[in-house]
């Protein structure tokens, strides 16, 4: 590790998510009254940004913004976080990205992006930006942003020695192949589902898919499950990690909160098990609270629901 915080770097999407509540989702063709509407900041790769902020890391944010009145509001919410936002650009005659987030009151929710700006992240962009990603501990990647920048930021990394860690979210149906070259992949069910084309519903599915994921080249990989835990796969053992109770209300951001809380612990403590137990309890914390990044929990909030669970 380079210096006593981990140092973390995020190449992804910055979005404004208009959140809209209701007591359960439309369904086709349904128009429903729902309770409220709010913009709050978000967007996979701000988020993941803000968490890994939010529980210790030293954050630099590699992105692209639109020149809309969302911009200034993006930018000064990753800043006000900490997070360094001197490698995110500003695109011109564009839109910053946005998002249409339905939740209803059992905490799921439905997710529409719009990448705008993040579509126009190119891996020219990348490159201006190579010396911030070779003084990195850690990569976080995730899909809201073009593949072809994803395969070619995850080439540089590892090109330096940097593990990867990839949020395969949203997942494509054609996924690269170079994309399984990762260090860690921490798909939901959903997600492996569409990456593998075969179903991931049960815990016994979930272990049979990320044993899939790593003999496709993925040194670690997790399927988290919800309240069903997570499952965590080194290519040759498969374990299960049971959930965190809580009551969740916005699943929004929770598997942010869980992609950067095991990127920051496992950098700390070179322990998949330790990462694992604070990646579950982030991302337990973060569905336990409404919005996407007001939803991203402190270190000091992870570590106190860790101590509750151990007493």
């Amino acid at each position: 590790m380079k210096g006593n915080s981990p140092r973390i770097v995020v190449v992804g999407s910055i979005n404004m998510d208009l959140v809209v509540r209701c007591e359960s989702l439309p369904r086709p063709g349904e128009t429903i009254l729902a309770r409220s509407s709010t913009e709050v900041p978000g967007g996979k790769g701000a988020n993941q940004a803000v968490a890994a902020s939010r529980l210790g890391a030293k954050v630099n944010m590699i992105g692209r913004v639109g020149d809309d009145s969302f911009a200034s509001k993006l930018l000064s919410g990753l800043h006000s976080n900490g997070v360094d936002t001197s490698s995110v650009l500003t695109t011109a005659s564009i839109a910053s990205g946005v998002a249409v987030i339905g939740v209803q009151d059992n905490g799921q929710n439905q997710i529409m992006v719009v990448p705008n700006s993040n579509g126009l992240l190119t891996p020219n962009d990348v490159d201006m930006f190579e010396a911030v990603i070779q003084n990195a501990d850690i990569l976080l990647l995730q899909l809201e942003i073009p593949l072809v920048t994803a395969v070619h930021a995850a080439a540089i990394a590892r090109a330096h020695g940097v593990p990867v860690l990839l949020d395969p979210a949203p997942a494509p149906k054609e996924f690269p192949a170079e994309l399984f070259n990762v260090d860690v992949m921490c798909p939901n069910q959903s997600e492996a589902a569409v990456i593998l084309g075969r179903h991931v519903n049960t815990i016994d599915e979930a272990k049979s898919a990320a044993a899939d994921l790593c003999s496709r080249g993925v040194r670690l990989a997790i399927v988290t499950l919800g309240g069903e835990g997570a499952i965590v796969c080194d290519g040759s053992t498969c374990t299960w990690r049971d959930a965190f109770a809580i009551d969740a209300v916005d699943t929004t951001a929770a598997g942010d909160a869980f992609a950067a809380a095991f990127a920051v612990c496992w950098i700390e403590s070179n322990s998949v098990d330790q990462a694992m137990f604070f990646s579950c309890a982030a991302g337990a914390l973060a569905a336990s609270v409404h919005g996407a990044q007001p939803s991203l929990p402190s270190r000091r909030d992870v570590v106190s629901l860790l101590q509750r669970t151990a007493k």
